[in-house]
């Protein structure tokens, strides 16, 4: 019987879904192999196996800590098993037994958060720079879920073979249940959903916005999600400016997110970097017209469902959002393309793309 360990740390994080998903549709493909989902203490309950092949199991290394690079090892040595999945970079470097991990993108080195440790942060980019690359080598396969992720690393890493890079798409689930209206002070509104680092460009967005209310006075902006540091950030940003009608949720159950999803005006994405750009596919499931960055992966995983602009530029941020709402036939276009671009997605497909993956790796590896 095949022993395959997930290293699910990150499953209560905002990329958790790519981890749960898998989980959820592993269990419907293969019901031989043992699987140890390993998940940190607080996470014990967070996932639930409906298989008896997998079970959960606790884990105490930290990513990015001295406790991952060696306790971490030493627990994987112990487990022995004959693969080990790694869904994001961080892992013990000097790991021998056979692996895979997963680069969703590369934000740890292109990208800055204003609401962390200058100095930590960016020493930390130091040491991931030499991580990645160590990984890239030690990986079997390597999995991204985008051309443009795979043609980053290509380029990061010249001695990368491509034959290497699995891509294996990922998708979003629409659950359209009983909507619970949100009520805000809004006539209408366009709308974000996600976290607010200082790349997903949620101040310029905010700075668009202005621009349009001397066209539509009545516009809101409300931004949804768990108002964290770097949401408090962009607040207090807004609020030293004088902006206006602009909205944080907070935290927000998905029945009132769902019903904002579907009256929006527009759902805006204007990220500067993305891996695969999940949000804006969950807002074409909704049936809300969605407005996007032109930005790295963006335009491959939207392809004509959405109305693009130049992320850098608030001007052309403006424009692409009033051409939608005032151009009735290009909403109804992009809504109609929208549920078009999400059916080309699927979770099932990825995980099957996934378990080939752990086949091959499997298959190919000689235990040292």
């Amino acid at each position: 019987m095949r022993h395959i360990a997930i290293d699910a740390r990150i499953i209560n994080t905002s990329t958790g879904m790519y981890v749960e998903r898998l989980l959820h549709y592993l269990q419907k493909i293969d019901e031989v192999s043992y699987y140890t989902v390993l998940v940190p203490e607080k996470d014990k309950d967070f996932w639930k196996p409906t298989n008896d092949n997998f079970h959960v199991r606790t884990v105490k290394y930290d990513n990015y800590s001295l406790s991952e690079q060696i306790g971490f090892k030493f627990f994987l040595d112990e487990l022995h098993p004959d693969l080990v999945h790694f869904c994001m970079p961080q892992q013990p470097i000097l790991y021998k037994g056979a692996h895979v991990t997963t680069f969703h993108d590369l934000s740890l080195l292109k990208t800055y958060n204003s609401d962390k440790n200058w100095l930590i942060f960016h020493f930390k980019q130091v040491i991931g720079r030499f991580v990645f690359r160590r990984v890239l080598k030690t990986s079997r396969f390597i999995i991204t879920p985008s051309k443009f992720t795979k043609n980053e690393l290509l380029a990061f890493d010249k001695k990368l073979s491509p034959d290497k890079i699995a891509i294996t798409p990922e998708s979003a689930d629409i659950f359209v249940s009983e909507v619970v209206p949100y009520q805000h002070p809004f006539n209408r509104y366009i709308m974000y959903v996600g976290q607010q680092s200082d790349y997903k460009n949620i101040k310029r967005l905010g700075e668009a916005h202005q621009k349009l209310l001397k066209k539509y006075p009545d516009l809101g902006l409300i931004l949804v999600g768990k108002i964290n540091a770097s949401a408090q950030i962009n607040k207090k940003h807004f609020e030293r400016k004088g902006y206006k009608n602009i909205h944080f949720t907070d935290f927000l159950p998905t029945p009132q997110r769902d019903w904002l999803y579907q009256n929006t005006a527009a759902y805006v994405f204007p990220s500067l970097l993305e891996g695969f750009g999940l949000p804006g596919l969950e807002a074409m499931g909704y049936g809300a017209p969605v407005v996007s960055s032109n930005a790295t992966c963006l335009p491959e995983i939207y392809d004509d469902a959405a109305h693009y602009f130049n992320p850098l530029d608030t001007d052309d941020m403006a424009r692409a959002i009033d051409e939608v709402i005032s151009g009735e036939n290009l909403r109804k276009n992009l809504i109609a393309e929208g549920y078009k671009q999400i059916a080309k997605y699927s979770w099932a497909r990825m995980a099957k793309q996934t378990y080939s993956v752990y086949i091959d790796a499997i298959r190919n590896y000689i235990r040292p």
